[in-house]
């Protein structure tokens, strides 16, 4: 893989042949919208009772699956007026023609107060439900009396706002992390030339990753949802702009060694592949692991995002090193590299940092530790899970329209649970839910198909006449704590009915059976993503000793970010909460990414000791990385920053959780503990290797370069391996 890219005569052929790929696979690309899964279940636990619910109900629906959307007139703490229920009267009958076939509106229904009115219409779930709602919010919201509020909710109003987030998110978000890495790796570069490449390349990564995955969605039932396919091209930007940095690093200092380009990039790819094909690997196979897990949407950003993650090495390692070397040096200018010249990197800020850090190693990790540490207990004050308000950043339409709901009907009038049942227990499954506390009313039929106030309302039946539906109300908003109390409670009370095999689902159902599974996810991926990482090291170092390290301080990174995140979250941005999925999600990927500075640190130490003595190796691993990795670190955090700015409050946690960690570990963890850790514990860090048993040959106190060499005898001295000025 070295040889080809860096070859005087093949690296055309690596060229020609990923342009033939990408205009060959380009349609493709566009084509991974069409294979997102959307449906009620794309964000579910597998095997939930909730989710057995609604497979059921598209099974016994087919083409007829009916979403109410659901209509609340208010006046702001007086009386609705005549012409207030004439205005909704007249919207029942101009909203007629949208009405879903064989079922009926519901009201305009009073409530209690006089302060309000519901109507509920039943849409006909299907490709133009979008459009449908808009045209039931324009109908209502014209030609209201002065001082009558409307807001039009329910099911079909919450999906598509949810929907809403997602719509150009894929265009949205590729343009802004594009936008946000060309500014970094020009203050990076300080080139006009050399930020192009990376550029070029990630492109390249792009249009592979989105034709693989549409290729594999399609005919290998990889799942896909929006939330994956948007997070999956701010992934392949960043950890791909990760690879680059490291390998024009490397390739940069081999110019200086090497009169031939083409000898340089051989060289350059040999020593850093190692490291980046690890990197990749343990990300693809730390993301990997989330196939573990029961909840669909986690399962679908892991493997999607091991998709970008192996697509983005196969671009880095092939198409950039082919048009570095194609160009030539002049692509670094102003920083051209000459030959017999000495790197910029040996007198770079990293040598002093590490010259600092060995006068005091063992102070140096304690402190580091004492401030992740810090950090990691304010995560003890989090608060778990998010009502359906507190989802967005911004309050949609049908979350307002929740709210007058809550304050003047039941709070689950808009949104029943939805009990399946036997047909022949229905009766005994509905006085059993009735008598359930939190239960306001249990009735036969689809929620939102029933006829006008008072009426029974038609039977949601299967066409066999085998199964029923009954509608649920609770008395409490449907993504509330006592809501989802009362869901367990109507559980325990239908699944006692002899015979029936009820089973209970809808928007509460769903709630709390995700929050439940988020559960045993993290104690089912987590141990396998550690050991995944752990088994990576292993075989990158060669060592025992430096791998559980390693993994330690990555461990301790992920919990100093998730407090620094918690203080964030509650004082900065004011979240209510943090949603279930975000200490999973943001476990693996910081893990996982984490991991990859200390791929890229300690596989540049061990090289070094190898030839310097093992706190010289550390020192000059730290300098002459140092640079490539910071740069690196503020690429992803930003590229994850981006992400941050989504309406959808568990999109921006991820982002800024993940941003805040990547910020942490290249800043603090990687520069300072981790460092500090080698130094103190010595060469025996690398045992049972041979480096842990290994004594250098004596050498001149500097080495050509200007990066420290130590003595055997001198190893115990206080100042070993202390990186000075040539």
């Amino acid at each position: 893989m070295a040889a080809a890219p860096g070859g005087r005569r093949t690296k055309w052929l690596v060229l020609a042949a990923w342009l033939l790929l990408t205009l060959a696979l380009g349609p493709l690309a566009g084509k991974l919208g069409e294979v997102e899964e959307s449906g009620a279940n794309a964000f579910l636990p597998r095997g939930a009772e909730s989710a057995k619910v609604n497979t059921e109900l598209e099974r016994l629906r087919g083409d007829d699956e009916v979403m109410p959307v659901v209509v609340v007139y208010s006046r702001d703490g007086a009386p609705v007026t005549a012409a207030d229920r004439a205005k909704a009267a007249d919207d029942r009958r101009a909203l007629a023609g949208a009405v879903a076939e064989d079922a009926r509106a519901t009201g305009p229904v009073p409530s209690e107060d006089g302060e309000a009115l519901m109507l509920v219409v039943p849409l006909a779930h299907e490709d133009e439900l979008g459009d449908t709602v808009e045209r039931v919010r324009a109908t209502v919201s014209a030609n209201a009396p002065p001082g009558l509020e409307v807001a039009a909710g329910g099911p079909a109003g919450s999906l598509m706002d949810s929907v809403e987030v997602f719509s150009d998110l894929d265009e949205a978000l590729m343009l802004a992390t594009g936008a946000v890495v060309t500014v970094l790796l020009l203050l990076t570069y300080r080139s006009p030339l050399l930020w192009l490449f990376p550029v070029f390349a990630v492109g390249f990564a792009a249009v592979l990753t989105q034709a693989g995955t549409y290729l594999l969605a399609r005919y290998a039932g990889l799942p896909v949802d929006p939330q994956s396919a948007g997070i999956l091209m701010v992934l392949v930007f960043g950890v791909g702009t990760d690879y680059a940095l490291l390998l024009i690093a490397r390739y940069r200092e081999e110019l200086h060694r090497h009169e031939d380009r083409h000898a340089a990039m051989r060289l350059a790819l040999r020593r850093s592949g190692p490291a980046v094909l690890a990197s990749a690997g343990t990300i693809a196979v730390g993301l990997g692991c989330l196939a573990l897990a029961d909840i669909n949407s986690s399962r679908s950003l892991g493997l999607v995002g091991a998709v970008g993650v192996v697509c983005a090495f196969l671009a880095m390692v092939t198409v950039l090193p082919a048009l570095l070397v194609a160009t030539g040096r002049w692509v670094f200018w102003p920083f051209v590299p000459r030959y017999g010249t000495e790197p910029r990197e040996a007198r770079t800020v990293w040598a002093r940092v590490g010259a600092a850090i060995a006068r005091r190693p063992r102070w140096s990790w304690l402190m580091s530790i004492g401030v992740t540490a810090v950090l990691a207990l304010s995560a003890s004050g989090i608060s778990m899970g998010l009502t359906q308000e507190e989802m967005y950043q911004d309050k949609p339409e049908s979350v307002v329209a929740q709210e007058r709901i809550s304050a003047h009907f039941p709070s689950g009038s808009s949104d029943p649970a939805t009990v399946l049942t036997r047909t022949e227990e229905a009766d005994a499954v509905a006085r059993a839910a009735s008598r359930v506390p939190g239960v306001e009313s249990a009735r036969k039929g689809d929620a939102g198909n029933k006829g006008d106030e008072g009426d029974e309302g038609d039977e949601g039946r299967s066409p066999d006449g085998s199964l029923t539906t009954l509608s649920v109300v609770l008395r409490d908003a449907p993504d509330s704590a006592a809501a989802k109390d009362t869901v367990d409670r109507l559980r325990t009370a239908v699944h006692r009915v002899e015979g029936a095999d009820a089973l209970v689902g809808g928007t509460t159902a769903e709630a709390l059976d995700t929050q439940r599974a988020a559960g045993r996810d993290l104690t089912t991926v987590i141990p396998a993503v550690l050991l995944v990482v752990l088994l990576v090291l292993i075989w990158l170092l060669r060592s025992l000793v430096a791998p559980v390290l390693l993994l330690a301080t990555v461990v301790l990174s992920y919990f100093g970010a998730l407090g620094a995140s918690h203080l964030l979250f509650t004082h900065v941005l004011g979240f209510a909460g943090t949603d279930w999925s975000i200490p999973l999600m943001g476990f693996v990927f910081l893990v996982a990414l984490g991991i990859d500075y200390n791929i890229f640190l300690m596989t540049r130490v061990r090289e070094e000791v190898a030839a310097r003595g093992h706190a010289g190796g550390v020192l000059t691993g730290l300098a002459t990385t140092g640079g490539v990795i910071s740069s690196a670190g503020i690429v992803l955090a930003a590229t994850f920053g981006v992400i941050a700015s989504l309406p959808l409050v568990t999109m921006a946690q991820m982002g800024v959780l993940v941003g805040v960690g990547v910020l942490l570990d290249t800043f603090l963890v990687r520069t300072v503990l981790v460092p500090a850790l080698a130094l103190d514990v010595g060469p025996r860090l690398w045992w049972p290797s041979p480096l842990s048993r290994r004594t250098p040959e004596r050498r001149p106190d500097h080495a050509a370069d200007g990066f420290p060499v130590e003595h055997p005898e001198r190893d115990r001295t206080p100042h070993a391996g202390r990186a000075t000025r040539p």
